[in-house]
């Protein structure tokens, strides 16, 4: 599948202001926090800026993006309608979450309402692509898996930086964002080896619906000249470019974040506050890349057509 560069930023930063979000929504009314509206304006600034960016940006791609409300009307039978239902609905509870943290108001309640609903949405963008039988890579449970797994990553990632910046020594955020960034590195990798071992689920033969008689060869390709459909479902990665990617993938989003979290908890509090702005840029790398190879690996059945063996 050709990756759409609207797409990838907005999966990659409304999950990771997702992320922030419900963390910071479970978080708040625990004392893990620095105290004072200072920090609560500029982590829920943050992480409310990435989701309406992402958001906004994901209309880029549409042919008629003053058309894209309309997309909410049909939530009983479309995951992308049920996305934008939950979207639309997290930012009142997050909206209270802020006003009670800024006027020293609840904040349990609708932290925690925030933070469900910023789970289920990730949840709803993961499931677009899940519930696709058309593209084996990603018609699996792996990839809300995966979503889900990144979110929660990257967000960890940083609300650690933000403590760390706003002066705070919090061990224990720092174990829980080195456990959160292993986890999604395991997922993320047992989602490489299940798509990896998966063989083809179709052929020619089941496409043409002539299996039955016996093996169907195709004797002349359908357009002499590429068209829409090979350009965005025929997209194709070199292998040896997907490999080098994958390691990308591996050092920057999951390995290098990963040694600056665990090496910061033992850190100054101003060179942990570096290491942790550091995790954040090259994990934001990382993940770029990762939603890219996620896009660009993907094998649409439509291409059977097109003359692909399987």
């Amino acid at each position: 599948m050709h990756p759409a560069y609207s797409v990838i930023f907005f999966t990659t930063a409304s999950g990771a202001g997702y992320g922030l979000l419900a963390l910071l929504g479970i978080f708040a009314g625990t004392g893990l926090l620095p105290a004072g509206g200072g920090f609560a304006v500029v982590a829920l600034g943050l992480a409310l800026g990435l989701i309406t960016g992402g958001l906004l940006s994901s209309t880029f791609h549409l042919t008629h993006p003053e058309r894209a409300w309309r997309a909410v009307s049909q939530w009983r039978s479309s995951w992308l309608s049920r996305e934008g239902v939950l979207a639309l609905a997290t930012f009142v509870p997050a909206g209270l979450f802020a006003l009670g943290w800024l006027l020293d108001g609840p904040v349990a309640v609708p932290g925690l309402v925030s933070a469900v609903l910023a789970a289920a949405t990730v949840w709803c963008t993961a499931m677009i692509y899940a519930s696709l039988r058309a593209v084996r890579q990603w018609n699996t449970r792996w990839v809300p898996a995966v979503y889900l797994a990144l979110s929660a990553a990257t967000g960890a990632l940083l609300l650690s930086a933000l403590v760390r910046l706003w002066g705070g020594d919090r061990p224990e955020l720092g174990i829980l964002t080195a456990l959160l960034v292993a986890g999604a590195w395991a997922v993320k990798a047992a989602y490489w080896q299940h798509i990896d071992g998966d063989p083809p689920r179709h052929g020619l033969d089941e496409a043409t619906g002539l299996n039955r008689i016996g093996p169907v060869h195709l004797l002349e390709k359908p357009h002499t000249e590429e068209n829409f459909v090979m350009r965005e479902l025929g997209y194709q990665v070199a292998r040896t470019h997907a490999a080098r990617l994958r390691r990308i993938v591996h050092v920057a989003l999951f390995a290098v974040p990963l040694v600056l979290t665990v090496a910061g908890l033992w850190m100054p509090l101003a060179a942990g506050a570096v290491a942790a702005v550091v995790a954040v840029a090259i994990a934001a790398v990382g993940v770029l890349a990762e939603r890219w190879l996620f896009f660009a690996e993907a094998r649409h059945t439509a291409m059977l057509y097109y003359g692909q063996a399987a």
